[in-house]
Formats: C-alpha cells, structure tokens, sequence
C-alpha cells in the first residue's frame, strides 16, 4: 500500500470493497470502513438511504418524505475511500468475483470483498395479482401512493350520493398484524377520527371503517402476549376493528375475501411480509423459503469467504435455529460485524468469532400516547412505551435537519391533531374512483431495497 504527498492511502492499491445496497446495513458497513486501509465502492438504485420504520407516517401524511430519507452522497460525502454508483447491480459472479450493473451491462466490476445488502420487496406468497389492489409499504413510491389513494378516497366519498359506495370508499383493510400492519392501521384511525374530522360537509370521516387483519391467533407475535393483547384494546380505542385467526382468501376490485366473507373496501394496505430482491436468487447458493441466502456464522456466503450477506438478504440461523428478525438493529450489527472482519482480513488477521445478534428490546407505536415497548424483562404499554418510541426513532434518524424537522411536525400533530403533507399528487385524476385507479396502474411500484 503506497500513500500519496496528502498523506491518504492510494485507492487505487488498496483492496476493493463493493456494498450492493444503501439501506440500514449497505450504510452502516460503508461508514465502518472510514479509516480503513481499503476503497468502497457502494452501488443502490435510490440515491437516497430511507428510514423505513417512518414510512408508514409518510403514508398518512404526518411527515413529508425528505424528512425521512437523506440523499446517500451528502451523507457519506466526507469520506474519502467511497465512491457511490446510481445504479442496479442485475448479475454477480462470485466464483470470477465481478458484478454487473444493469445501467452498464458490457461493463463488469471486479471486487475482493462482497457485501450484500439489498433488502426486501413486498411478499405476496404467491398472489403477485393482488399487487394491483393492495399496496405493500417498503418504498417511498409505495408511501406516496397509498397517501395519494387514501385522500381520493375522501374526495370521491364527498362526492358519492349512494351509501353502499361511499361506506366501501371509507373501509380501509389493513392485511398484516405485525408492527407495520399495527401502526398503518393505528395512523389511518388518527388521520381519519382527527385530521380530516372537520374538512368535509357531506361525509363524517371519524366514521371510517379500519380493519387490520391478522392470520394467526394474536397481533404482534414477537411481544409478549400480554403486550400484545393492550396493542388490541388500545387499537379499540381508535376505533381499528382487530381480527386474528383471519384468512385472506383473495383480494380484487370488490374488497378483501376472506373464507366465507367479503370485506368490500377500496384501500387495501399489504403488510404481511416481505422477500429477499431478486438478485439472491441467480446466485446458486442455498436460499430460504423467503428468498434469502442462508448465510455462514460470519455472515459469508457458503463457498465464498470473501462475500457476505447481512439484515434482510440473509437467512442467520446460527443463533437459535431460527432466523433473525428482519429489523433494522440486525442489520446495523450485522454491517459492523462484517466490516471489521474484512478490516482483519485485509491486515493478515483471524476473522472474529461468530457473529451474535444482542438483541436490545423491540417497539411499536399504535397512535397518539399509545405504543409498546419490551426491552428484557422491562415491559411498557400507553404513554411511557410511546415516549421511548419518539426518542429511539429520533435517535436513529440520519442528520441533524431531518431529526429537527420530525421533531417539529410531531410537536405539531400533537398539539393540533393535525397532519401537514395532505396532498394529493401524481397525476389525480378525481374521475375515478381509487380501486378504479389502483386497477390501472398497480404494476408500476418498485420494490423496496432497504437492506
């Protein structure tokens, strides 16, 4: 390694670390690299890292989407071993250590060190045809979109003099009990009941219908089951009818079907679960049922200790059997983790024992004053739980201008019950009704690579 009349290391020599994704893990394993004797390359299709746990407020306009997604140059701007690429990586070949971008195909990339961390996109098990009917939430675009069908809702209601179409335009469906599906539908219930309570004249909005549906026996299945049933009886509170043990059987421009029901709704929000990007998938290494490379216990791919896999794109199943929860703080270790061992790797050193995940406790919010949080034997429900929600959230969040400014739209909101990003954009068109518009435009959402 030579360095040069600046005194920094001469990139050029040093080893090449490519990172294939700029979400939680892609961002955090760029910036553990800043002080190491090695050039980064880090490649996403966004030029924005998004912080997916406040996609849903974005969703219901409570926060604007540039207050909750940073443009990844600014952020990693000061360091100068990392080059950022705009672009798609379509093909990796890890046995000739190169990879392929879609923007650039006649053009490989060679790489000594792999990391992978592209994410998820939105699951549908199998039923891609309910796509155009219900929206998953994993992207910005997707955000947009279900804001933009959630207020044509309203609209097209004010407008509506039959009582059976207006009553399926204010049913929305969330599908999913997990913390997605639980804060989706506690957010619509607040935007309903409180923002929108007085704007209209011919419809009452606070008499929206909200259904989250949940397949198996409880909501919030990784909380404890007494956290979980105050999650239910403070989505009560807002008026969110809960139903566990609940099926979907098939969802169309009519509403949801269930076994022996139908839930005629036009807003249908999918938040069942997700699956690894399609790039796992040409790479011909063992896979989950999800999509995801079962990964090493350092994180590696089996057959290539010089690439990794870490949060949503690898299956860990070294810790307990089963694999890792698809949060964020795995993601974050995991990017550590494989950083450092990298680091050791290329100074001649053993790689570090296994990786294990610590993990620190988990939270969901439901609405104003009302959240869960278990953190160890610490369990919290109501107000306190919502607290330590707000500061761990602000916490995580990228610069100082986004943190200040979801410090003021949420001092905002919960003095006035109001929401500041009530727009409706993207080419309205109040002619149609939202399912009719979800029907024609349902396959042009990209899928979320937040990793």
């Amino acid at each position: 390694m030579v360095q040069n009349r600046t005194g920094l290391w001469a990139l050029d020599s040093l080893p090449h670390v490519v990172i294939v994704g700029g979400g939680f893990g892609g961002l955090t394993a760029a910036r553990a690299f800043r002080h190491a004797p090695v050039r980064v390359t880090l490649v996403d299709r966004s030029n924005h890292h998004l912080f997916q746990p406040l996609l849903y407020q974005v969703a219901t306009a409570g926060l604007s989407s540039s207050e909750i997604a940073s443009p990844i140059r600014f952020i990693l701007h000061r360091q100068k071993n990392v080059q950022i690429l705009l672009a798609e990586v379509s093909a990796i070949d890890l046995n000739a250590r190169t990879i392929k971008m879609r923007e650039h195909e006649s053009v490989e990339m060679s790489y000594d060190y792999l990391i992978l961390a592209t994410g998820v996109q939105t699951n549908y098990f199998g039923n891609d045809t309910w796509a155009q009917y219900a929206l998953g939430l994993k992207s910005l675009d997707d955000a947009l979109e279900i804001r933009r069908r959630v207020l044509l809702a309203f609209e097209e209601a004010e407008r509506e003099s039959a009582l059976t179409r207006r009553e399926r335009l204010l049913t929305f469906v969330v599908i999913g009990g997990g913390p997605t599906g639980v804060e989706m539908a506690g957010a619509l219930s607040e935007l309903s009941r409180f923002a929108l309570a007085h704007d209209f004249k011919a419809i009452d909005p606070k008499a929206t219908r909200i259904v989250l549906i949940e397949m198996s026996d409880r909501i919030l299945s990784t909380f404890s089951p007494n956290l979980s049933e105050k999650a239910v009886k403070q989505l009560g509170e807002l008026g969110v009818h809960v139903r566990t043990g609940t099926r979907v059987t098939g969802i169309d421009a009519g509403g949801v079907h269930l076994d022996n029901e139908l839930i005629p709704a036009t807003i249908v929000v999918w938040g069942a679960g997700g699956r690894a990007t399609p790039l796992a998938q040409g790479l011909g290494v063992p896979l989950d049922r999800g999509g995801r490379i079962i990964v090493e216990p350092d994180c590696s791919i089996p057959g290539h200790a010089e690439a990794f896999a870490i949060g949503d794109t690898a299956a860990f199943l070294h810790q307990g059997g089963q694999p890792l929860p698809g949060v964020s703080p795995v993601a974050l270790q995991q990017a550590r983790y494989t950083a450092r061992n990298i680091v050791r790797a290329v100074r001649g050193q053993a790689r570090a024992a296994a990786f294990r995940y610590v993990d620190k406790g988990s939270m969901a919010t439901i609405g104003r004053s009302r959240a869960i949080a278990e953190m160890g034997r610490l369990k919290l429900s109501g107000l306190l739980a919502w607290w330590a929600w707000l500061v761990v959230h602000l916490f995580f969040l990228i610069g100082f201008r986004n943190r200040f400014g979801v410090l003021c739209d949420w001092t905002y909101s919960y003095f006035t019950y109001q929401r500041g990003e009530r727009l409706i954009t993207a080419g309205c068109r109040l002619a149609k009704a939202p399912g009719a518009v979800a029907a024609a435009e349902g396959g042009g959402r990209v899928p979320g690579g937040d990793g």
